[in-house]
């Protein structure tokens, strides 16, 4: 029995998500232990209660994950579990918010390889729009993106302030030069798809956030990519099979929801 392999699941909503119990029972976990309504302040001692009992080996197949739904919060999570390990009870962390941090990864990987192999080009120094930008997944591909050298704008849809924030807070921690803006009208948002040359398209599940009439106006624009697998997408135009498939009209390519999460 000392052989188990232990997940302790953390989260600060109501309920572990099932979506992330399957994963990690799919990724040969033979144990998942939720633990809900989890605080900053109650991270220490759970951490340190599940590397305590197991020895120096056990820990070796005990790990942490932690979910729910907002990025900075998971990360500071993720922060006080690293400090409450004490050599050589250490252990595994991993934090997934709303499954945003790999989905945000699968993104950015798959607009890298598009670009590769379809304009020959590289991410670096590409303009990126990132829509739905005060969401998770719109928030962590900004960050990766911006880490890879692009030149990456959050894009609200309730003001300027919301989004500035988040823009704020991913600049201070990662040290990337995130630009941000209001995306709240049609206007604002056919201004900021004319100088895109890469869209991201983060928004809530069955939201259009872009037409294809708008795409059309767009003048640098070589791959979109859409993460919303619930009709309607999030950008007409887009399947949710597309990977790397031309998008009618444009000069661009279009990278749906399913051929993110195949990655």
């Amino acid at each position: 029995m000392a052989n188990l392999r232990i997940l302790h699941m953390l989260t600060p909503l109501k309920h572990m998500s099932p979506f992330d119990v399957n994963m990690a029972l799919d990724a040969g976990f033979d144990v998942t232990i939720p633990y809900t309504s989890v605080t900053i302040e109650d991270v220490t001692g759970l951490v340190q209660d599940a590397i305590f009992s197991r020895g120096p080996e056990g820990v070796k197949r005990t790990g942490v994950f932690i979910g729910g739904k907002r990025a900075i919060e998971a990360l500071d999570m993720m922060k006080r579990a690293k400090s409450a390990m004490v050599p050589p009870f250490e252990i595994s962390v991993f934090a997934d918010p709303a499954g945003s941090f790999t989905t945000a990864a699968a993104m950015v990987a798959c607009a890298k390889e598009a670009l590769r192999d379809t304009f020959s080009t590289e991410l670096k120094g590409k303009c990126i729009a990132v829509f739905g930008g005060t969401g998770v997944v719109g928030f962590a591909s900004a960050v990766i993106a911006s880490l890879d050298g692009a030149s990456a704008t959050l894009i609200g849809y309730d003001g300027p302030d919301r989004v500035r924030k988040l823009a704020e807070e991913a600049n201070a921690r990662f040290s990337v030069n995130i630009a941000y803006a209001d995306g709240g009208t049609e206007e604002q948002k056919n201004a900021l798809v004319r100088e895109a040359e890469v869209i991201f398209a983060a928004g809530p599940a069955g939201k259009r956030l872009l037409t294809l009439d708008q795409l059309k106006q767009a003048k640098h624009l070589h791959v979109v990519a859409d993460v919303n697998a619930v009709p309607p997408s999030g950008v007409e135009g887009l399947g949710v099979n597309d990977d790397a498939t031309p998008i009618p009209g444009t000069g661009a390519v279009g990278i749906g929801a399913l051929a993110v999460g195949n990655v």
